[in-house]
């Protein structure tokens, strides 16, 4: 077994996987893919992946983009047990139900406002954007009312979407007081110690470039 992983550790996308090959405790080796310098844009990565987006994985001769789809690829050949991805047909359609949710609603929020001041110079969010993430908040509040997003049991779901949230919150402080599940939900998972060692960092730096951007 040979897994290599192109990344950026600011992307939320990529420290989402980070945080499921620390839990899997999986061997890698990592390369560094700096997009503020349009290091993904190259021919050599290119070939790599057609779409030049990270995360990527490299596992022997199989090729994989898209980190809902490594991160379940990892989980469905590397995992001992199915603690991350219950195979209960209930618990795991709301894991999916999750993880759905992550890339249709909390990714796309999250890349329209950090995209607007980071890559096209506006000088702080617009009412559209803030919008967005007010209701991206609105929604997880109300996923978030048990232990962990899928019920009492911590699964994929948690790591995908923390990943974003914990970005969000450093575009948007989450209200404790207007938002007291997803608080509550986003403050156990900052104490994993896989969001300590694989989410925080990379997301401190995103929080830093998108603060240098703002009036």
């Amino acid at each position: 077994m040979v897994l290599t992983l192109y990344k950026c550790e600011i992307s939320a996308p990529v420290r989402s996987v980070l945080m499921v090959i620390e839990h899997l405790k999986l061997p890698v080796q990592f390369v560094d893919v700096n997009f503020m310098k349009g290091e993904q844009l190259t021919e050599e990565f290119k070939k790599i992946n057609p779409q030049h987006t990270v995360p990527t994985l490299i596992d022997d001769d199989f090729i994989l983009g898209d980190s809902h789809a490594i991160s379940m690829y990892l989980i469905n050949k590397y995992a001992k047990d199915d603690s991350l991805y219950p195979t209960d047909p209930k618990l795991r359609a709301i894991v999916d139900q999750r993880l759905h949710f992550d890339s249709g609603i909390l990714f796309p929020v999250l890349k329209y406002g950090f995209s607007q001041v980071v890559f096209q110079g506006g000088k702080k969010l617009t009412d559209e954007a803030v919008e967005k993430i007010i209701s991206a908040y609105e929604l997880t509040d109300q996923f978030a009312t048990k232990t962990w997003l899928a019920g009492e049991q911590f699964t994929v779901a948690d790591i995908s979407c923390v990943a974003c949230i914990s970005t969000l919150n450093e575009l948007i402080p989450i209200d404790a007081k207007k938002y007291p599940h997803l608080y509550a939900w986003f403050k156990r998972c900052s104490e994993l110690d896989i969001y300590k060692k694989r989410n925080a960092p990379g997301n401190n730096a995103l929080g830093e470039v998108y603060r240098s951007k703002v009036a």
